[in-house]
Formats: C-alpha cells, structure tokens, sequence
C-alpha cells in the first residue's frame, strides 16, 4: 500500500471546535445559574496609613482613669462619632474610597487591625480604654479596640453594631451593598484581633457562640 495516499486521522473531537463550544456553552450556563449580586465587585483600600499618619502632630491624651461598667450598654459611653480627633483620622483614612461605604469599611477594619496591638487586661481585671487612647498606646483588648472600629465607622456614617459574646467582642457593620460572600443578613462581620482574618473572614466560633447586640445609633 502507498503510504502517502493514506487519508489522514482526523483529531479526536476534544481537540477540535466542539470542545471550544462546549466550554463557551456551559460559561453561559454558569451565568445564568449563578445570581448577579454574587458578581458585586467594590473598590478596594489600596493604602492603609499609620496612626502617626492620621493624627494630629501634637495629639495628646490623657486617660480619666477607670470607669465602673454595670451593663454592656456602659460601653457605649466611650462611642463618639463627632470626636475632633476621631471622626478627622477615620475620614483621611476612607477618602481613598470615594465614597463607597464597603471599601470604607475595609480601609478602617484594616487600619485598626494592622495598627493596634492586641493585649489583653490582666486576670480578674477591666480595664477599657477611651478609643484615643487607644490610637496613642497602639494596644487594646477586644473590647477596646472594637471600640475604637466602632467609633471609627460610626463616623463616617455607617451603621455598626457591638457583638459580645462569651469573653470576647467584635463588631458587625451593616452593608446590604457587600458581596453574599462575607454577609450575613446584609451585616459583616470583624473581628480585629484576627490577624490572620481578610476582611469579612472571623473565626468561626465568633459565629456561632450566643451573640448579644448593642446597636450604637
């Protein structure tokens, strides 16, 4: 038999045109399937500055001592979004995000988390500290440093939530605008003492422990 007038082997039809219209038709199946809103893509912080960068340069605190807490809802003494010192940081910090509240968000989860120092009070003590002095020793316990969150998110006029729950705090924004990735009925949830958290990530026993809410507004 000649060799040469031997009809060539066609290529297997998964090497051909048909895979490429399969694979662009299940594509198009997965868009359709999947909801829309799961797609929501925000801005992101691009830069988190330091504590020395949002402050004022002769910014000072002196702490008023120990404040006796008789319920949670003590903690909310400690909550002012209208502070000169406060509200001027968390605005320079947001500014990058024109505007969008998740991005905010994030850019003050994320400068509290990178900045502050986790430290926690000492055994049969309670010690909160005041949000700015929190920002001037760089250090806090959960429940200070969610203060300091709070405040921070509060100011720039976003609704937040404290959360306790069995010896420990974080906090819950609301964002109906946020990826159903990191939501749960149009909250967020932060915990800032996770450092190796991303935004919207908290440990799972922070989930499911029995939760208390204190609404801030």
């Amino acid at each position: 038999m000649d060799i040469e007038s031997q009809e060539p082997i066609p290529d297997p039809w998964y090497k051909g045109p048909l895979i490429i219209i399969l694979a662009v038709f299940l594509i198009l199946i997965l868009v359709l399937w999947i909801p829309s809103h799961y797609f929501i893509v925000n801005p992101r912080p691009k830069q988190i500055p330091s504590i020395k960068e949002v402050l004022p340069s002769d910014f000072d605190f002196k702490s008023n001592g120990t404040v006796a807490l008789k319920s949670q809802q003590d903690f909310l003494h400690f909550i002012n979004p209208e502070d000169p010192i406060i509200r001027p940081a968390a605005a320079q910090i947001v500014s990058q995000c024109d505007g969008n509240n998740v991005c905010s968000v994030e850019a003050l989860y994320l400068f509290v988390r990178n900045n502050i120092n986790y430290v926690s009070d000492p055994v049969d003590f309670e010690y909160v500290e005041d949000p700015k002095e929190v920002l001037k020793v760089k250090g806090a316990d959960c429940e200070s440093g969610t203060l300091l969150l709070a405040d921070m998110v509060e100011s720039v006029g976003i609704d937040a939530q404290l959360v306790f729950i069995p010896g420990h705090a974080f906090l819950r924004v609301y964002l109906p605008d946020a990826s159903p990735l990191i939501k749960h009925d149009d909250w967020v949830y932060l915990d800032w003492t996770c450092s190796s958290c991303d935004f919207g990530d908290v440990p799972q026993t922070d989930l499911s422990s029995h939760k208390e809410y204190i609404d801030i507004s």
